[in-house]
């Protein structure tokens, strides 16, 4: 059997238990996406976007699904402090792929703004991006989904709190979750996200994610998501973001801990005069594999795109990037640079990397590059020469090498506490979040 068979029977088996317990937005992408998915079902390693991961053998075991919403017993906000210290957040959680309303975070929220169940909230906005793409975990994710986060800012509101969410895998059997965000921005709006990803349970988890961004005019967006799993879980996350015209979107990915990740952005320019930071910062070893797939689009004039992913890679792990900039006819005036920069500190590391540039305009400035390297072993023997050991050494490099990143984020909290938990990852310290009691 195909990987994708066991999920087109589950479906055609299950659809009105799934319907159920949804809501009519939500099924009525249903089928359509059902379609989608049985026509082309998973993707080989010979298709571009996904050579480095091998998606079908993800999804060939038998995971459970929790398609009558049963209640997983758990009580997040006292089992989970991961408020990042010095920043003041309102703090929502997921637990699995259902937004959990018992907790009402503490401060309120500037009228308008509605932060909710996507089941109870979902628009016609939903799955209007995801339903474009060509990637069947997408897809698949919009057949099975039952709930997830819907997060609203009406125009000329800023949301002054940094909204954090934890996202808890909690199971008592493996278990595979389709989890799934849309966010919409009117004109002038602002808003700051930090999605924590923490599971709380020693089982094998399979997640799903799709979020979907809507960004208006003169709106801004800051998107960070933070990974701290654990070597059992896999998971697969596609992030669509459409920009209109004068927008700004930060965009930040951050793998401290994992066992297989895949994440796959796609932005699109819609409006002039819109521009985009995406950063990206992978810890990896053991066999630990993580994949980080870009295609920023400017279909619009004057519009500018930065990427910068960075990759420290121990052990046995594997890295993967494949970034593409496509500026299509008349998207005059662009300008785009994409960086990868990787360290493979083992000569059992690996890491794959694809920057990519396809230009249909004469009047861009775009530029890309990358490099894959070891550390250097004239600083090591410096610092050896001055009393530091070899160790100590190895880890200084490899935390320069990778703050880079980490001081381009501009939510300043975040960034300090980024810098100490990389600090202590790479000391051997850190095997999950400090704050998450069921972790320990």
């Amino acid at each position: 059997m195909n990987s994708e068979q066991q999920y087109i029977e589950l479906y055609q088996q299950a659809r009105p238990l799934i319907c159920q317990h949804s809501s009519e937005v939500m099924n009525a992408q249903r089928d359509a996406a059902y379609e989608r998915f049985s026509q082309m079902g998973f993707p080989t390693r010979k298709v571009e976007r996904y050579k480095y991961t091998d998606i079908q053998a993800l999804f060939a075991p038998n995971y459970g699904l929790n398609l009558n919403r049963l209640n997983i017993p758990v009580d997040p906000y006292q089992a989970f402090r991961c408020d990042v210290p010095n920043l003041s957040t309102s703090l929502y959680f997921v637990v699995n792929d259902q937004f959990y309303s018992q907790v009402q975070p503490k401060g309120r929220l500037p009228e308008g703004v509605v932060i909710g169940s996507l089941r109870e909230h979902a628009t016609e906005l939903y799955n209007r991006l995801a339903a474009q793409s060509d990637d069947a975990v997408s897809h698949l994710n919009t057949m099975l989904a039952q709930d997830g986060l819907y997060v609203y800012v009406p125009r000329g509101v800023k949301v002054d709190r940094t909204i954090q969410v934890i996202n808890i895998l909690r199971a008592d059997v493996d278990l595979m979750v389709n989890r799934r965000v849309l966010i919409v921005l009117e004109p002038d709006a602002e808003l700051k996200m930090l999605f924590c990803d923490h599971a709380a349970d020693d089982r094998h988890f399979l997640a799903t994610q799709v979020i979907e961004a809507h960004v208006g005019d003169r709106a801004s967006l800051d998107l960070y998501c933070l990974e701290e799993t654990h070597a059992k879980n896999v998971r697969l996350s596609n992030v669509y973001i459409d920009q209109q015209r004068d927008s700004h979107v930060n965009h930040n990915v951050i793998t401290l801990h994992n066992g297989i990740t895949r994440n796959r952005l796609d932005l699109t320019f819609s409006g002039e005069g819109a521009e985009c930071q995406c950063y990206g910062c992978v810890i990896a070893d053991k066999q630990q594999h993580v994949d980080n797939n870009t295609l920023i689009t400017h279909r619009v004039p004057h519009c500018t795109s930065q990427q910068l992913y960075k990759y420290v890679l121990d052990g046995q792990a594997t890295g993967a990037f494949a970034g593409r900039v496509l500026v299509e006819h008349g998207a005059q005036q662009t300008s785009s640079q994409m960086t990868n920069q990787n360290l493979c500190a083992t000569r059992e590391a690996r890491m794959y990397t694809q920057p990519m540039l396809e230009i249909y305009a004469d009047d861009v400035k775009c530029a890309h590059g990358s490099t894959v390297g070891q550390l250097n072993d004239a600083a090591l023997f410096y610092m050896q020469q001055r009393g530091i050991s070899l160790h100590e050494a190895k880890m200084l490099l490899q935390n320069a090498f990778i703050n880079e990143v980490i001081d381009k984020m501009e939510l300043m909290p975040l960034r300090d506490r980024l810098h100490h938990l990389v600090e202590k990852r790479f000391r051997g310290e850190l095997n999950k979040c400090e704050g998450c009691r069921l972790c320990k």
